[in-house]
């Protein structure tokens, strides 16, 4: 039987170690490549072009270069390769830009060295891998996110916004709504915040997407 052959990086000697070692008691499985950062994995197949994996597991918090930025570098090197990010990173955004950029499969570090096997197994049937908790929040996201599922936004906010997305100015819709412009300062603060966005166009985007309830 042809071994699959897997390739690590993860900066983290313990867990470099463990999981390589696990993977290693696997007879379908052959490891090629183990590094603890991109930089240092590229100087590999740049030096030694023959060498191939056919999966890789990808750790995001590297130093140097992030498993994040070198995920479309990686697949440019070795488009046939793909790639399990494995990481401690569970957040929405950068689960979805992993995905977005090319990973096949999202596995928690808090998963067992088990999970971790049978997501190798997965991939190499063709198949995508994501431990629960990654589900989840995908789930989330493909129901309107943090944002919608509560319309957390109060009625004022929801309305300044409406006045944003229609174009008005602060001084505008202080006179409409009959508040300071202070006030409409205030508001938009607070509402930025909720909404994880950093200015009035972010806002309005997510608006427009109809990720606000």
């Amino acid at each position: 039987m042809e071994k699959t052959r897997i390739s690590i990086i993860e900066d983290n000697k313990v867990i470099r170690e463990n999981v390589s070692k696990f993977i290693g008691f696997h007879e379908e499985f052959e490891l090629t490549m183990i590094h603890g950062s991109v930089e240092s994995f590229l100087y590999d197949i740049d030096v030694n072009p023959r060498k191939n994996t056919d999966i890789l597991l990808l750790d995001i918090g590297l130093p140097g270069m992030s498993g994040l930025e070198a995920l479309p570098v990686l697949l440019d090197k070795k488009p046939e390769m793909s790639i399990i990010i494995l990481s401690t990173y569970e957040e929405e955004d950068t689960i979805l830009k992993a995905l977005c950029s090319g990973a096949c499969s999202y596995v928690s570090k808090k998963a067992s060295l088990p999970e971790i096997v049978e997501a190798i197994r997965i991939v190499v049937n063709g198949g995508s891998y994501m431990s629960p908790s990654i589900a989840r929040e995908i789930i989330n996201h493909l129901m309107g996110g943090r944002v919608s599922k509560a319309t957390i936004l109060s009625d004022r906010q929801k309305e300044i916004l409406q006045k944003l997305v229609d174009g008005k100015s602060y001084q505008a819709i202080s006179e409409e709504l009959f508040i300071s412009v202070e006030t409409v300062r205030s508001h938009i603060k607070k509402m930025y915040k909720v909404l994880h966005v950093n200015n009035k166009t972010e806002a309005i985007t997510k608006y427009m997407k109809g990720h606000i309830g």
